[in-house]
């Protein structure tokens, strides 16, 4: 059974960046693309499997993008999902805070 959340795409990136497993690995890959091997190198206290899984929250966000090279896959950070959040719920707070130090500011 499927939830609204599951075919909400902010849902899905809001339950993907609750993971401080999962920021850690938008980390590494912001520093430089990886293979998953060399992802899961980046948490040598985890296995495989976890660090997959993880992998697969943030990949059904759009944060992470995989492609095939030979028998290597490739991943990447994905930052239009992270720009959307920023748009849509961080940037108009910004400029609330703005107009309202603007207004405190003219009296």
């Amino acid at each position: 059974m499927s939830s609204v959340a599951d075919n909400d795409p902010d849902a899905l990136v809001f339950k993907a960046l609750g993971s401080a497993t999962r920021r850690s690995m938008l980390d590494a890959l912001r520093e430089s693309p990886r293979t998953t091997g060399g992802l899961c190198d980046c948490f040598p206290g985890f296995d495989r499997t976890t660090v997959l899984q993880h992998l697969r929250v943030l990949e059904r966000a759009g944060l992470v993008t995989g492609r095939k090279v030979g028998r290597e896959r490739h991943l990447a950070l994905a930052p239009m999902p992270i720009k959307r959040i920023y748009d849509r719920w961080i940037g108009e707070y910004t400029r609330a805070a703005v107009e309202l130090l603007d207004q405190l500011d003219a009296e």
